[in-house]
């Protein structure tokens, strides 16, 4: 049987049959499959056996539940929490990894923002979690994708979502007020999000000049006294640091904020079970985007920081110049999981904000509006004394010398708002712009 018959386009093969090799270039031969084969290439089906509902993972009960009847299932799959196996960097381990979801799944795709969301078949849903946007359709999923080997089940229910944000919405005080009440958001999607998680033992050596402070005392000729100086003594130093970095996380996925997964990201590991299709029953998820190759650049840079700041603590002195740092790898390895998270959005003032909510903690983290006439307020209040000291004090300085304390004072009341003042516009540029 030939795929290139113009008629054949969409043509699918039947169920049951497999691809066998041709003795013919060009032309593509199928054989009705074994018994075994069958059963296991059979995508799981997530139908009650009481009354033939849609059945869907349920948090509460701990397995796949029957809306309809009240039946639950046990998910068969084993706790390997921290104990979850491994792979090492090679391209064997890669061949023999398994592909796709294990189930029939769907993609929703998104015009405005470009996220793809793995979908059951039968779900309907007209709008991105991501972005809000309506402008998404469905397609096939992908089965080319790496499968997940491990997961952290959803704890969190999503009753319990609407408090946990309005407590979340109400902190703050340069937000809007009222903000909470304003903003619903009970429109919450349970997504399992795609993590790589790394681990390394790192052997790093290091070389600098580590500067020491003495005193001396010189001999003033214009003001006829000894005056102290400090002087700063350089000298080159140099060491070695071993770190074992364990499930270092980096997510897998462009479409979610990283500054806002990083806030959320206390997820417990010792929770890990073993991926089965089941836990995805009713649930949507996001296949990865950023490769595993992408995703241990990123993690080694994280992990040469972490060395960077282990060889820093063992310079006894603050003066550091001319700093060098090798760091060799060793042991990588690195696993293919899912955790849970809430995600949401929702508009203020024809503005779009994204909210998550760690779907094993409940721990929260967003973006939120900026009522920023509170801020520039703020910020005119903590400058106003300083200035207006500095005000009063430089013409008294002026006319005899009697402005020196005022314009002193004045001048530390100005920098110590200057510090404050950065601060608060930092934090309120950060919570819009998350």
């Amino acid at each position: 049987m030939s795929l290139s018959h113009p008629r054949l386009d969409n043509w699918q093969i039947p169920s049951g049959f497999k691809a066998i090799s041709s003795a013919l270039e060009g032309i593509s031969v199928y054989a009705p499959a074994s018994k075994e084969e069958n059963e296991n290439s059979a995508p799981a089906e997530f139908k009650c056996p009481n009354c033939g509902a849609s059945t869907r993972f349920d948090v509460g009960a701990g397995g796949v539940a029957c809306e309809h009847c009240g039946f639950v299932a046990e998910v068969k799959a084993a706790s390997v929490g921290l104990n979850a196996a491994v792979f090492e960097f090679t391209l064997e381990s890669l061949k023999q990894a398994e592909r796709g979801w294990g189930v029939e799944r769907q993609e929703l795709a998104c015009r405005s923002c470009g996220a793809a969301l793995s979908i059951e078949p039968r779900a309907l849903t007209g709008t991105c979690p991501f972005c809000g946007s309506h402008e998404v359709f469905q397609r096939s999923a992908t089965s080319e994708s790496l499968r997940p080997r491990f997961v952290v089940p959803f704890k969190i229910e999503n009753k319990d979502l609407a408090s946990r944000t309005r407590e979340w919405l109400g902190k703050g005080w340069f937000h809007p007020d009222g903000l909470a009440s304003q903003v619903g958001m009970d429109l919450f999607t349970g997504i399992y999000l795609p993590f790589w998680t790394f681990s390394a033992g790192i052997n790093a050596v290091w070389k600098a000049e580590v500067g020491y402070e003495r005193q001396e005392s010189h001999y003033n000729p214009n003001t006829k006294q000894n005056e102290t100086v400090t002087v700063i003594d350089w000298v080159w130093r140099d060491g070695r640091a071993h770190l074992n970095i364990n499930d270092l996380l980096v997510c897998g996925s462009k479409r979610i904020s990283g500054t806002l997964l990083e806030r959320i990201s206390t997820f417990d590991l010792r929770a890990l079970m073993a991926y089965a299709p089941d836990y995805l029953a009713g649930w949507k998820a996001l296949a990865y985007d950023i490769s595993l190759q992408n995703a241990w650049e990123e993690g080694k840079a994280n992990m040469r920081e972490k060395a960077k700041t282990s060889c820093h603590d063992q310079i006894d002195s603050s003066h550091v110049r001319n700093f060098n740092m090798s760091a060799d790898f060793d042991d990588e390895s690195w696993r293919y999981i899912l955790l849970p998270v809430y995600v949401a959005s929702y508009r203020y003032e024809q503005k779009t904000f994204q909210v998550l909510v760690n779907g094993q903690t409940g721990e929260v983290a967003g973006q939120k509006p900026v009522a920023w006439w509170k801020v520039w307020l703020a910020i005119t209040v903590l400058l106003s004394p300083g200035a207006l000291l500095a005000l009063i004090g430089l013409p008294l300085l002026l006319a005899g010398g009697l402005g020196i304390v005022p314009l002193a004072i004045g001048g530390l009341l100005f920098v110590i708002g200057l510090v404050i003042s950065g601060f608060i516009y930092k934090s309120a540029l950060d919570s819009e712009a998350a």
